[in-house]
């Protein structure tokens, strides 16, 4: 078995100022490191418990199956933050049939983010034993 010690969703964007912009700026992810020099340097986001690094150059746009999940403690508090700042939203928040409460975004490559928030009484939230 693997011993997984740590672990980082890449994105090789078309743009990657335009990318850093849109996640460290719009989005406002704090930056755990930067490595390399000049416009194509990477950089590493703090993503809960998990990283988002966008380094190196694409010339094509992520596939459309790629999708981001980022959980939230409050979902509209996210959206009128993300208004203020520009972000296109996709689609406002609403709960899902299975009780999320969901709002999607793209990202300047059409990489589709939702973001999430689940609420009290949700079973995610349960912890058998505890």
């Amino acid at each position: 078995m693997v011993h997984v010690l740590s672990s980082r969703t890449l994105l090789q964007p078309t743009d990657p100022e335009r990318s850093r912009a849109f996640y460290g700026e719009q989005l406002g992810l704090a930056v755990y490191r930067e490595f390399g020099t000049g416009p194509e340097r990477g950089t590493v986001y703090f993503l809960g418990g998990g990283f988002l690094e966008v380094s190196g150059r694409s010339d094509t746009p992520p596939s459309p199956p790629v999708r981001l999940w980022f959980q939230v403690a409050d979902v509209t508090a996210a959206h009128e933050e993300l208004l203020a700042r520009g972000v296109e939203i996709l689609r406002p928040p609403q709960r899902e049939p299975w009780g999320l409460i969901e709002m999607w975004i793209t990202d300047p490559d059409g990489t589709r983010i939702v973001l999430v928030e689940i609420p009290e009484d949700h079973p995610l939230r349960y912890r058998p034993g505890i």
